[in-house]
């Protein structure tokens, strides 16, 4: 089923607001004692604490959040998830030859006792707090519910500088394991002109719990960003993602998400062409079934001309898992000769399944060329005959063709994403039962 409205689902009131008010004292031992002198991090973490107490969490009343129901949220336990002691290579997915990989706990250092390849760096204290929230403004989405809550959690900021080409793939990994609890990532990427990295981002969760991350990159021109987001959860996990990216003229961010077996997952990339001139490629990939809710919020704004931006979201649904893609594409006046593209395609599994596909147009510029479309298909029983015929199972022929449609998302994550199996972390869950 796809459709564009329905009765508002959420959390009993009460228990959202016990929910929350436990999560924010459970992180309070990290915040800096009474009358200490506040700023940057600890200063925008008081702020956020006190407008979260007065807004509580978002209500289904708002537009954005109708679509989606916070009952798995509230089902994760209100603590700190606890740290594993000891962190090293996962046997089962070694890093790409040649690959530098972090483990991202938003509790130790990842950035301890590494050497860092050329090009990359720690991004200096006081610069750091200087930038801290400047992207955020530019997008304007510092009153985002995302950007709030890990704001009110967060205790550490992993800040990097890029300088000229990286060439060693960058990967943050954040794998929460069985382990119940919330656990909130902050990323600042500084990019300076000419800059270039490939860089994947991997979350993992097995357990009860929430993973909060929150993502400001800035991008000089001419700069250039590879992009991957690769989450695969489970149906008592959620995770919240706010990535907020500010391109000068002449840079390339080239974005890939894929997410599936999230109870929750929310996506909210916001990109803002500062001066426009600039190109964004977004790809999406959302793979739910059961009752989970996968929801991808974009924005892309232009502020300038020649903007480009080249957007394709899919999804995959199942039983009755729900697909959420609201997509909001703003051209102003300054935007003159901006091209943008943006498409949703989905695929449903069951009749039970259900897509809310959202594109938001707001063009007023007058020479532009925007165009927008969605589909909404399922399995075709020629092509599944055709396959059988051939000796497949139904099993094989339904993954062979889930395969074929999700490959081209898949294929533009980072290279170093294959030694994560993509297609089989993701897609193992979603075959026809």
């Amino acid at each position: 089923m796809v459709s564009l409205a329905m009765s508002p689902v959420t959390a009993p009131g009460s228990a959202s607001t016990a929910w929350l008010e436990s999560v924010l004292k459970a992180f309070e031992p990290s915040l800096p004692a009474p009358g200490a002198s506040l700023g940057g991090l600890p200063r925008r973490r008081s702020a956020a604490r006190d407008e979260l107490r007065r807004t509580g969490l978002p209500p289904t009343r708002q537009e954005a959040w109708r679509f989606t129901s916070l009952a798995p949220l509230i089902a994760v336990p209100p603590q700190v998830l606890p740290v594993p002691e000891l962190l090293g290579p996962k046997p089962d997915h070694p890093p790409a030859s040649g690959a530098l990989r972090l483990y991202w706990d938003g509790d130790r250092d990842p950035l301890a006792g590494m050497d860092l390849p050329e090009g990359l760096s720690r991004l200096e204290t006081g610069l750091q707090d200087s930038l801290l929230g400047t992207v955020l403004e530019v997008a304007g989405t510092t009153g985002s519910w995302l950007v709030r809550f890990n704001t009110a959690l967060a205790g550490q900021v992993l800040a990097l500088r890029v300088r000229g080409n990286v060439a060693v793939p960058l990967e943050l990994v954040s794998d929460c394991g069985q382990g119940s609890g919330v656990r909130p990532l902050r990323l600042l990427l500084v990019m300076e002109e000419d800059a270039s990295l490939d860089l994947l981002e991997v979350h993992r969760a097995a357990g009860t719990s929430l993973t909060s991350v929150l993502v400001e990159a800035q991008l000089a021109p001419r700069a250039r960003l590879r992009y991957g987001v690769l989450a695969q959860g489970t149906e008592s996990s959620c995770l919240l993602a706010h990535l907020a990216v500010s391109q000068a003229p002449a840079s390339e961010l080239d974005l890939t998400t894929a997410a599936g077996g999230w109870g929750l997952v929310r996506l909210e990339p916001a990109i803002i062409q500062v001066q426009g001139s600039a190109a964004t490629r977004l790809r999406g990939l959302q793979v739910s079934r059961d009752r989970q809710i996968a929801d991808l919020h974009s924005l892309v704004r232009f502020e300038g001309p020649n903007g480009q931006l080249d957007q394709l979201q899919k999804a995959v649904v199942d039983d009755a898992g729900r697909s959420v893609f609201h997509g909001a594409v703003q051209v102003p006046q300054a935007a003159q000769r901006t091209s943008a593209s943006q498409l949703s395609r989905n695929l449903l599994l069951s009749d039970r399944a259900r897509v809310d596909a959202i594109p938001q147009l707001e063009i007023v510029a007058d020479d532009v060329r925007c165009t927008h479309g969605a589909t909404v298909t399922r399995l075709q029983q020629e092509e599944l005959f055709y396959l059988r015929s051939r000796g497949l199972g139904a099993d094989q022929a339904a993954r062979l063709l889930l395969d074929g449609f999700c490959d081209e998302i898949l294929a533009s994550l980072p290279k170093s994403a294959s030694r994560w199996e993509p297609a089989n972390a993701l897609l193992r869950q979603a075959l026809p039962r």
